[in-house]
């Protein structure tokens, strides 16, 4: 009698991912069983620790390239590069989410002072309600976000590591879920919270519909959705290149949606500005971490025979979003407005690499992905300080003279501001540099030109800000600068030393995005 031998899954190659999902599962059950009063520490020492060990867990399997899940992961240099990036940042983020600051209850329990965070203290209820008011007058914490970040990271880590089409999209909607709930558990303003929340989510359902068309035609052109079967079929020539392009076409509008390309990219201003900080922080660094690992591995494995088709379409998308997003952003009066084109003239610069379809353009694109990334928690965790009497202080005009009364965290601001602009010594510049070197490398010499332009009109509205908070007089609408705790501080510090370090001493890194750079075939 013949025994049926049952394939084997390496658990060894997963042991980030598990890691960081059965800290999610782990975190559904301290919302369970634990006290509420120790709830919020539980869930976040639980997040970091698991964050950690994932890390850990990546720099252990540093040189492997070998396939798991029966072919539907993957596990190369550029999966482990940007799981890393994905949880460093991820790390920095967390840290945001759990930052607690002293209030003073207004409601039920008045002259009370407890902690409150950035989300609500009862996110079931109506804005407004009675019910909304008692909670908030306890100072309830919402540490269920623990396990939703936890999830969203889980996806995160495998979007760049499937090595299929199937298990792609499955890591798009587990990383997306938890981001659609965690956007609308803003504590102030609710309603512009929920409206964000709703648009990313309807947004997000259409993008997914268009990845899974594509994913559709592609396997009827291949026959298959493993990436590696997609590229044979490619290169096989015997299929109709129409269906093919067709596919890619529509699965590239599904992931060009999740970086925030134009035109793709409507929902990123409103969503940056209604959600939480601190998750607006983790979206704009690790999800674009993810997203673009996706695209390097459908563009760089799977149709690496048409790019003389998606080449010069991918192009176009560059340019028309370095173009459309450094403009627009010029016109901005919400900082928070203003950062999230700046996200999107960033997705242009990063596409920039993409495009040289070289070794180059994947080792600059994921250490462009990395700095970014670190910059951009920073950068967003000076805007979560910055308040008023409302909450926080989203007006640019309110920032006027921040540099006098706090200036150390003006001069983090503009620290991270300046790297955006890819000002030397900064992160940024080397970036910058290096995208641009892969394209010209590449044969992609125009879309240096037009970021090179593109990076002058930005430099102007990030100039801007510096100058209305160093030599502008302050407004009769005086901000203040909520003292940071140690968490906060820790984020900020870090951020700006990462900031300072790639911009002087990049090489080491850079060493190692170019080693990282290769697929597993």
């Amino acid at each position: 009698m013949n025994e049926i031998s049952t394939p084997s899954i390496e658990y060894g190659l997963l042991a980030p991912m598990l890691i960081v999902l059965g800290v999610a599962v782990a975190g559904v059950l301290v919302e369970a069983f634990v006290p509420r009063r120790v709830r919020h520490t539980t869930q976040f020492v639980l997040a970091i620790a698991g964050l950690v060990a994932a890390f850990v867990a990546v720099v252990s399997l540093a040189g492997t390239s070998s396939s798991a899940v029966l072919g539907a992961v993957v596990i190369d240099g550029p999966a482990l590069f940007l799981q890393g990036a994905i949880l460093l940042t991820s790390i920095l983020a967390v840290g945001l989410i759990a930052q607690r600051r002293v209030a003073v209850a207004e409601t039920v329990t008045a002259g009370v002072r407890f902690a409150v965070d950035d989300f609500a203290p009862e996110p079931a209820v109506p804005p407004g309600s009675a019910a909304e008011r008692a909670a908030a007058g306890k100072g309830s914490a919402t540490s269920e976000v623990f396990p939703l970040a936890m999830f969203a990271v889980g996806g995160m880590l495998l979007f760049p590591a499937s090595d299929d089409l199937l298990s792609m999209f499955v890591a798009l909607e587990v990383l997306s879920l938890p981001l659609y709930l965690l956007c609308g558990l803003a504590r102030h303003r609710r309603l512009l919270s929920q409206e964000a929340a709703l648009k990313y989510f309807l947004l997000g359902a259409f993008s997914s519909a268009f990845f899974l068309y594509g994913m559709a035609l592609l396997y009827g052109y291949a026959g298959t959705v493993r990436l590696s079967g997609i590229a044979a079929a490619v290169a096989d020539g015997s299929g109709d290149d129409t269906l093919a392009l067709i596919g890619v076409a529509l699965l590239a509008v599904g992931l060009l949606f999740k970086v925030g390309a134009v035109p793709f990219q409507s929902w990123i201003p409103d969503v940056y500005q209604g959600a939480p900080t601190s998750v607006t922080a983790f979206m704009a660094s690790a999800t674009k971490i993810a997203a673009f690992g996706a695209l390097l591995r459908v563009f760089y494995v799977a149709v690496p025979g048409l790019s003389a088709n998606w080449q010069p379409v991918l192009g176009a998308v560059a340019v028309l979003t370095m173009v459309a997003a450094s403009v627009i952003a010029v016109t901005q009066r919400d900082v928070k407005r203003m950062l999230a084109y700046s996200s999107v003239a960033h997705v242009g610069f990063v596409l920039t690499g993409l495009v040289a379809a070289n070794h180059a353009g994947v080792a600059s694109t994921m250490f462009y992905l990395l700095a970014y990334g670190i910059s951009t928690v920073g950068a967003f965790a000076i805007v979560g300080l910055v308040r008023d009497r409302t909450g926080e202080a989203g007006d640019l005009s309110a920032w006027a003279g921040l540099g006098r009364r706090s200036p150390v965290a003006a001069a983090a601001f503009a620290l991270f501001l300046l790297a955006f602009a890819g000002i030397p010594l900064t992160s940024g510049f080397v970036s910058k540099f290096a995208v641009f070197g892969a394209a010209i490398e590449g044969g992609a010499a125009p879309l240096v030109v037009v970021g090179v332009v593109c990076s002058a009109i930005a430099a102007y509205f990030y100039v801007r800000v510096i100058v209305l908070m160093f030599f502008t007089e302050p407004g009769d609408d005086a901000v203040t600068v909520v003292a940071p705790g140690a968490v906060t501080a820790a984020v900020v510090a870090v951020s700006a030393l990462v900031t300072v370090v790639l911009g002087i001493a990049p090489q080491p890194v850079l060493d190692l995005a170019d080693r990282a750079a290769v697929f597993f075939q």
